[in-house]
C-alpha cells in the first residue's frame, strides 16, 4: 500500500501540502448540517453526507453506555465519522475529498466540527461564538466519545492530521469499545511536543503564522467573552511558536499544568500500544509538520492491531498525484477503500 510516487512537478513536501488547499474545491458534496448541544452546554456542529443516520438526532440508548453498540445497531451497515485537522472543519479540502469519495460510494457519513470550527462554507473566517470558555485540541476526545455514542451503530473512523491524534488516542482509551470496526488517518503528528519544536525550524515558522493567526483572534474573542478565562491574553497574543501559545491558551483553558503537560497527555504516540481494532495510519517521511523519527518510534511502540504506511514523499496531508489539471489524492483514497474493506 505504501506505493505513492510524487509526480515530477509536485515532489517538494512544501507544494505536496499546500496545493490541494490551493487548487481544490471547497465543496465538492452537499451535507446536512445538525446542531448538538454536549453535555457541558457547548454547541458541536455536524454535517452528514448520504443516507440518514437515524441514531443521531436522539440520544443514545441507556443500553449503549457500557461501550457495546445496541443490538439494533449492530445489524446496520457501517457509517463514516469523521474528524479533521488544526483550525479546520468540514470544509476543508481534505475532508471534503474523503466525504465525496464515500458519497460517489454510496455510504453515510457524519463529519464532526471541532468547538469554535464550523466555519462558513464561502469564508474561512466567518466563525460561531462560544458558548463555554473553551474550544479543542489535540487530545480532547470527549466531544469524539459523546457522538460515537450518540450516533450508537457501527462506525469506520477517520481522522487528518489533529483529528487523527484524537481518533488513536480516543482508541487506546477504550480498547474495549465496539462501536469503531476500523479506523485509518492520515499524517497524524504522534509526538506534539516533538512536532511543535521541529515546527519552530526551517519553513515551519510560515505554518506556525497561519495557525496561530485564527486562533489568537478566536482567543481575544473568547476573552472579551469570558473575561474570567484562564488565558494569559497579552503572551498568546505575542506567541510566535505553538509552545508559546499553548503555554498561554491551550493548556490553562483545558486544565493543563503547561504546554509540556499537554503534550505529553495528548500525544497519540503514548496509546498506539492499547489499541485493539485495525487501524491503518499513512504518513509521509518528508511531512514538514513531523520529525522522521518520529514515525520509527511509533512503529515500534504500536500494537499489532496498528499498520503504519510511510511513504518517502507526501507532505502533510497532501500526497498528491496526477498531473496538474487533474490531480488526484492518492492517500484519501486509500484511506477509504481501506476501510471499507475493513469494515465489510
Amino acid at each position: 500500500m505504501s506505493d505513492f510516487v510524487a509526480p515530477w512537478w509536485l515532489r517538494n513536501p512544501h507544494a505536496q501540502t499546500v496545493w490541494g488547499r490551493i487548487a481544490r474545491p471547497r465543496r465538492m458534496v452537499e451535507t446536512r448540517r445538525e446542531s448538538v448541544t454536549t453535555p457541558d452546554g457547548d454547541e458541536l456542529l455536524l454535517d452528514h453526507v448520504g443516507p440518514a443516520v437515524g441514531p443521531a438526532v436522539e440520544p443514545a440508548r441507556p443500553a449503549a453506555l457500557d461501550g457495546q453498540a445496541s443490538a439494533s445497531s449492530s445489524a446496520q451497515s457501517p457509517h463514516f465519522i469523521l474528524m479533521h485537522g488544526l483550525e479546520g472543519s468540514s470544509n476543508s479540502v481534505y475532508m471534503q475529498g474523503v466525504l465525496s469519495i464515500i458519497a460517489r460510494a454510496g455510504h453515510s457519513a457524519t463529519a464532526i466540527n471541532f468547538r469554535s470550527c464550523a466555519r462558513h462554507p464561502r469564508s474561512v473566517f466567518r466563525e460561531l461564538p462560544n458558548r463555554r470558555p473553551r474550544f479543542y485540541h489535540s487530545g480532547e476526545t470527549g466531544d469524539f466519545d459523546f457522538i460515537v455514542r450518540r450516533l450508537d451503530r457501527p462506525l469506520l473512523a477517520f481522522g487528518a492530521s489533529l483529528g487523527g491524534n484524537v481518533l488513536l488516542k480516543w482508541l487506546g482509551e477504550n480498547p474495549e469499545q465496539t462501536w469503531v470496526k476500523c479506523a485509518a488517518t492520515i499524517s497524524t503528528p504522534y509526538d506534539l511536543g516533538a512536532g511543535a519544536a521541529y515546527l519552530e525550524k526551517g519553513a515551519g515558522p510560515f505554518y506556525v503564522a497561519r495557525f496561530l493567526s485564527s486562533l489568537k483572534k478566536k482567543v481575544q474573542r473568547m476573552k472579551s467573552e469570558f473575561p474570567d478565562a484562564p488565558v494569559d491574553l497579552d503572551a498568546a497574543l505575542r506567541a510566535k511558536t505553538f509552545r508559546a501559545f499553548d503555554d498561554a491558551a491551550t493548556a490553562p483553558l483545558h486544565g493543563f499544568r503547561d504546554a509540556e503537560d499537554y503534550y505529553t497527555s495528548s500525544s497519540s504516540i503514548h496509546f498506539l500500544g492499547r489499541i485493539r481494532v485495525p487501524t491503518l495510519c499513512v504518513n509521509a517521511v518528508d511531512d514538514p509538520f513531523l520529525p522522521p523519527p518520529v514515525l520509527e518510534r511509533a512503529k515500534s511502540v504500536a500494537s499489532p492491531s496498528v499498520e503504519l504506511v510511510t511513504t518517502e514523499r507526501g507532505g502533510h496531508v497532501g500526497f498528491v498525484e496526477g498531473t496538474p489539471w487533474r490531480a488526484t489524492y492518492w492517500a484519501e483514497e486509500l484511506v477509504v477503500r481501506w476501510l471499507l474493506r475493513c469494515g465489510s
